[in-house]
């Protein structure tokens, strides 16, 4: 499947991870990229990342939980072009934690950061997608939105939470020309995955020994790529998939057919 974005403009989340690797494959594809985060290293890596392969991708500083900063995130786009054609909402953060030992503040910012924002950028950028006579919002939610670990109670929400609000904008964003979908990926080797490993490590393993283990747990038996996701992504957000909203399409391995039995 042949996909060119050269002439589109597509705002990204995250500059590390997922996000990071879908803005440069946007890019790659012909797309103007604006890629957010938060992380003024991580922000630094990335640009330098784009630059270096000549890609048009603008890294900025954007608190995707405040909503004056993605107000100010979206007047930049809009101050250099009248329409975007792809919103991809990346940005996550995850704490371990059952409900007894969640605290208030992790709950908040968890539902902040991987929910709220989901709102903030599809409402600031709504004008921007709707002069674009055809756009794509893809949101990165999880398995975890299906299907649980231990200890993840206020991540697995947002993640079943960005499932539901992707039905309910495909129905209301349809008459727009916009179309809305998520994916879930399983372990996909980011620096997430890279936390996720140091806090379930027991007898002293290592991140590369839990990410064997990861693997392992997925039939396809090796863990995702970021690569893996961009390809879901940058297919979302084409014509190719003119008829698809309202999806939330698995990025797994294999994880979510198993049982664990």
């Amino acid at each position: 499947m042949h996909i060119d974005f050269t002439g589109k403009v597509a705002a990204v989340t995250g500059t590390s991870g997922i996000g990071l690797d879908a803005g440069l494959h946007l890019a790659r594809l012909g797309a103007r990229v604006f890629l957010a985060g938060i992380d003024a290293e991580l922000n630094r890596a990335a640009a330098e990342m784009a630059a270096g392969e000549g890609l048009a991708v603008t890294v900025q500083h954007v608190d995707v939980a405040d909503e004056a900063s993605v107000r100010a995130w979206s007047a930049e786009i809009a101050g250099e072009t009248g329409h975007l054609h792809a919103l991809v909402n990346a940005a996550a953060i995850q704490f371990y934690g059952s409900i007894e030992d969640t605290t208030p503040e992790m709950w908040d910012r968890t539902i902040a950061v991987n929910l709220r924002s989901c709102y903030l950028t599809s409402h600031c950028l709504y004008p921007l997608m709707k002069a674009a006579n055809g756009a794509s919002i893809v949101h990165i939610s999880s398995v975890q939105g299906h299907a649980s670990q231990n200890r993840v109670a206020a991540y697995a929400a947002t993640k079943g939470a960005v499932h539901a609000l992707t039905r309910a904008m495909a129905v209301d964003c349809a008459a727009d020309g916009i179309r809305v979908n998520s994916i879930s990926p399983g372990s996909v080797r980011t620096p997430l995955l890279e936390f996720s490993a140091r806090e379930l490590a027991t007898d002293g393993k290592s991140v590369d020994e839990m990410f064997a283990e990861f693997a392992a747990s997925h039939p396809v038996g090796r863990i995702g790529m970021p690569a893996d996701t961009s390809a879901m992504i940058a297919y979302l957000c084409s014509d190719s998939a003119g008829f698809v909203t309202g999806a939330d399409m698995l990025v797994d391995g294999g994880l979510t057919s198993q049982l664990g039995v």
